[in-house]
């Protein structure tokens, strides 16, 4: 395979000579773009993502350069529309960050011995498939368990959520869900979160997606969208059955107190599949436990069942792949993650081979 992708066409159909790699510079270090906001077009974390995708001689040269070179990139694939959005979008968190002040100002940056449990940043550390196998759980095919969060960040986290709805409400600022199924909860992104979980998916989900979902592009997680959900009998009760707008869940509970809300999970399905039928060994119910993580493919069908008493948050990471998408546009087969085009892929090689077999006993006769 070439090093660099081919070119692409912008949406007024002029053409983008700008290439990207394949495969990203995982040793080299991204700059940090957040300065430079005003001038650019996209968000900076997007820059920084993107960064270790430029070809070689690109690497070491200016930020300014290299901003001016992904900017041609990006435009080329980013309709009008969806940039009038973004812009939108950043002028609304502005307005958040500008007059929010945090309560746990510790939670803004990245500090790993204080936000998870030793064994996770030892697996981490060594970052084999053996070293995360060891503080796993895979109770149902692709649906992975583990102890992740330290008890203090979830108290602090649950605390973060609680000041800034009270805000909320003082302020009467009115603000963004984090998705079209839920009424309550808030996008962690939008008030100040959004780099921390940027460096949380680079730093502690993308090594175990390397390794364990390389199938759904778990190498080349560049993007997230960070949020919490509550559930209770004054909260959203229950979630209906979907699917992630992502490449790879992180889904952990930082509790309260609660009865019900179990997670049920109905097998891998691509977007042709999606309505198919479930399979029993498909079928699988998860109990939240605070501090721990489930880790799933975004395709994965689930929903929660009803929380009958008590409230439950839980912090929810959708990652996602940019390179993934791309490619999976010019796609047809996705036997390799979704059950029932696996399912159907068997049955026609099965069908094959006894029609082989049919016609090889009349050639025989």
């Amino acid at each position: 395979m070439d090093e660099n992708m081919g070119n692409g066409s912008r949406n007024d159909g002029s053409s983008v000579e700008s290439t990207l790699r394949v495969e990203p510079c995982l040793e080299h270090k991204a700059d940090n773009y957040g300065d430079l906001e005003e001038e650019l077009e996209f968000d900076p974390l997007l820059y920084s993502s993107l960064e270790r995708y430029l070809p070689d001689n690109l690497l070491n040269s200016s930020r300014l350069v290299k901003a001016q070179y992904m900017n041609e990139i990006l435009l080329g694939y980013s309709p009008p529309s969806e940039r009038h959005h973004t812009h939108k979008h950043r002028e609304y968190r502005q307005k958040i960050t500008s007059n929010y002040q945090p309560l746990h100002k510790v939670l803004y940056t990245m500090h790993p011995t204080d936000f998870f449990v030793p064994s996770f940043l030892k697996a981490i550390s060594e970052s084999t498939e053996e070293s995360f196998r060891n503080i796993m759980s895979e109770p149902s095919p692709g649906v992975l368990t583990f102890e992740m969060l330290q008890p203090r960040f979830c108290e602090m986290m649950l605390e973060e959520v609680e000041n800034f709805e009270k805000w909320i409400r003082e302020t009467k600022f009115r603000i963004m869900r984090p998705n079209s199924m839920n009424k309550y909860g808030a996008v962690l992104d939008d008030f100040g979160l959004q780099t921390m979980l940027q460096n949380f998916m680079e730093d502690f989900i993308r090594p175990i997606s390397k390794v364990l979902f390389t199938e759904v592009g778990g190498s080349t997680l560049d993007s997230h969208h960070g949020f919490v959900v509550e559930y209770g009998t004054d909260r959203d009760v229950d979630l209906g059955f979907h699917v992630d707008d992502a490449e790879v869940t992180l889904n952990v509970c930082l509790g309260k107190q609660f009865d019900g809300g179990e997670l049920f999970f109905r097998g891998v399905r691509c977007e042709k599949h999606v309505n198919t039928k479930t399979q029993p060994e498909e079928i699988f119910d998860y109990s939240h436990v605070a501090g721990h993580a489930i880790l799933h493919c975004g395709r994965h069908r689930h929903g929660a069942r009803a929380t009958t008493s008590g409230r439950r948050t839980n912090l929810i990471l959708w990652c996602r792949s940019s390179m993934f998408r791309e490619m999976r546009k010019y796609q047809t087969d996705f036997s390799s993650w979704c059950a029932e085009c696996k399912r159907e892929k068997e049955e026609r090689i099965r069908k094959n081979v006894l029609f082989l077999k049919s016609e090889m006993r009349l050639r025989i006769l």
